[in-house]
């Protein structure tokens, strides 16, 4: 569904963000978009979206350049910003105003969201709080039946309810046809939803792999003392949260958030062991 290829991009022609950036995302997945604040997540969100353009490179969306906004691929992708801006009327208003500009809107499953996400109905968007808004807008984005759904940060601004809903909600609406991305440094939001992790750190790629391929060459666990096995550890009430090679073919729950300060601090380590 998208390839990248060579991706160069800065916002200066003196300082490039991305360079030689290269990757494939497929549909039927959802992915993680892992790394700290700065370290190039939005703005790779925004190439593959086309609201910004490359240097140089290539970037296929489904058959198209984004960078060339036609209108057959913009029906076909869903870009759900980490901050927007809403207008001072009814829901019912801003989907009559925006609904139209996706053929395949789905109205019933949109009322059932914003039951499900508990949003009311007559209420001014602009009324609402952060995280209603929130809630509205990642509702609007999944009814537009979008084969690409884009998030960044969405999870932002959303009580600790709100983000199970939430996981509950994006589980449910990933199809064969649709591929969607979520980005966040909120790590542990994405824990049981991902099926795919790709980490970002310093503009490049340091990570892409399945769940699947994570807790096949590593291995998740607690361990009273360290040792010369253990890839990374933290401390925990009763030892150590460890991150080590899979041996044993043992099988281990992915920890994100402690998968994301490992590859941060280890990242040769990490390398060698997927390698």
């Amino acid at each position: 569904m998208i390839k990248i290829n060579d991706l160069n991009f800065g916002y200066s022609k003196q300082k490039l963000l991305f360079k030689n950036l290269s990757m494939q995302l497929k549909a039927g997945h959802i992915y993680g978009l892992l790394g700290k604040n700065g370290a190039g997540k939005s703005t790779l969100l925004k190439n593959i979206a086309g609201l910004v353009y490359a240097t140089s490179g290539k970037i296929d969306v489904m058959g198209h350049d984004p960078a060339r906004r036609q209108p057959s691929l913009l029906k076909q992708i869903c870009f759900i910003p980490e901050e927007f801006y809403l207008p001072s009327v009814k829901i019912d208003a801003y989907v009559k105003a925006n609904a139209a500009f996706y053929p395949n809107f789905d109205h019933n499953y949109f009322s059932g969201l914003l039951s499900e996400f508990d949003i009311p109905v007559d209420q001014k968007l602009i009324d609402m709080s952060y995280g209603q808004k929130k809630k509205l807008i990642i509702a609007f984005g999944l009814a537009t039946q979008a084969q690409l759904i884009i998030m960044d940060e969405p999870t932002n601004g959303l009580d600790i309810p709100s983000k199970t809903q939430f996981r509950k909600i994006m589980a449910a609406a990933l199809t064969e046809d649709r591929c969607i991305i979520i980005s966040t440094h909120q790590v542990r939001d994405l824990d049981n939803l991902i099926d795919t992790v790709i980490m970002l750190d310093e503009s490049n790629i340091v990570l892409k792999a399945s769940v699947e391929e994570i807790t096949q060459k590593l291995c998740f666990k607690r361990i009273k003392e360290l040792n010369d096995t253990v890839i990374y550890s933290e401390p925990s009430l009763l030892g150590y949260s460890a991150l080590m090679p899979n041996y044993h073919d043992e099988e281990s729950k992915l920890d994100m958030e402690l998968l994301f300060n490992a590859v941060l601090a280890e990242k040769t380590k990490i390398k060698a062991a997927f390698n």
